[in-house]
């Protein structure tokens, strides 16, 4: 399993909800909880026709998806933008992990299926949607490498993009860690090598003002209840920004190596570049 990543510093010390915070908890929490469920249902709805008629295909339930994460943030009073041009060819995603937020932040603009650790399949609540959206569970185990190659190379093939987080643990939405390369072998499979693109996103959360620049960051042994009242009890929000960089050939790269190292210098520059501006 691969271990958490902490901070050499303190936690951010959350404020007093008081009233006003623990209402918008209330009305924020009920709407967002409502919406979420509610799409999950008619997401499994929706797949029990899409499912037999398409199989590994979902010309359909994405939709549903990407509608319930970019309304979330319509909800939480969080402003989304982001800038660059989406891929139009096959391939995979990577994107900096900063917060459980990212769920929502990636799938609102991009139509993606998660790879993520096995462990988060048999959390409450989380797992069932992960399971229900598509998401791709991988054991981290070297002897199971050949049939994970196997798994993202049939989706890959079928018209999914993958979402990898190659730093494998959250931060504190400050820095980017050093992508590991393992989860790059699978793109230079002799029947993807040559076909797919690698798109590499910087995640930038800007945190509200006066707060601490790691507000939206989930890290280390963070309670997720705790960290989801601060978000939802705060009365006035940063906002999420997503930097799509331009998407590259795999077969242009010696190794999954230099792949990996390239997408995190172009992950890491969007990150630190916007995270200087106002």
């Amino acid at each position: 399993m691969t271990p958490t990543w902490d901070s050499d510093q303190d936690n951010p010390v959350s404020k007093p909800l008081g009233v006003i915070g623990w209402a918008l908890v209330l009305v924020r929490g009920l709407i967002l909880g409502t919406l979420v469920f509610g799409g999950l249902l008619v997401l499994l709805l929706v797949r029990l026709v899409e499912r037999p008629l398409f199989g590994l295909r979902r010309p359909w339930t994405p939709f549903i998806t990407q509608f319930v994460c970019r309304t979330a943030f319509f909800i939480l009073n969080v402003p989304f933008r982001t800038t660059g041009t989406l891929m139009k060819q096959h391939g995979a995603v990577v994107a900096n992990h900063s917060s459980w937020l990212d769920i929502f932040a990636l799938n609102a603009r991009k139509r993606i299926y998660f790879v993520s650790k096995a462990e988060v399949a048999k959390w409450p609540g989380i797992g069932w949607l992960a399971r229900a959206t598509g998401t791709v569970f991988i054991n981290r185990d070297p002897k199971e490498a050949r049939a994970q190659k196997g798994v993202f190379e049939s989706r890959l093939n079928a018209g999914h993009k993958l979402l990898f987080f190659p730093e494998g643990t959250s931060t504190d939405a400050t820095r980017v860690l050093p992508f590991k390369p393992t989860l790059f072998a699978a793109f230079f499979s002799d029947g993807l090598r040559d076909t797919i693109y690698v798109q590499p996103v910087s995640v930038i959360y800007h945190a509200p003002k006066g707060e601490d620049a790691r507000f939206y960051g989930w890290w280390g042994d963070m309670e997720f209840g705790e960290h989801m009242l601060k978000i939802l009890g705060a009365r006035r929000q940063g906002s999420v920004e997503l930097v799509y960089h331009s998407a590259v050939k795999v077969s242009d790269f010696k190794s999954r190596k230099d792949l990996a190292a390239y997408c995190e210098s172009q992950v890491r520059s969007g990150l630190e570049n916007r995270l200087q501006k106002p």
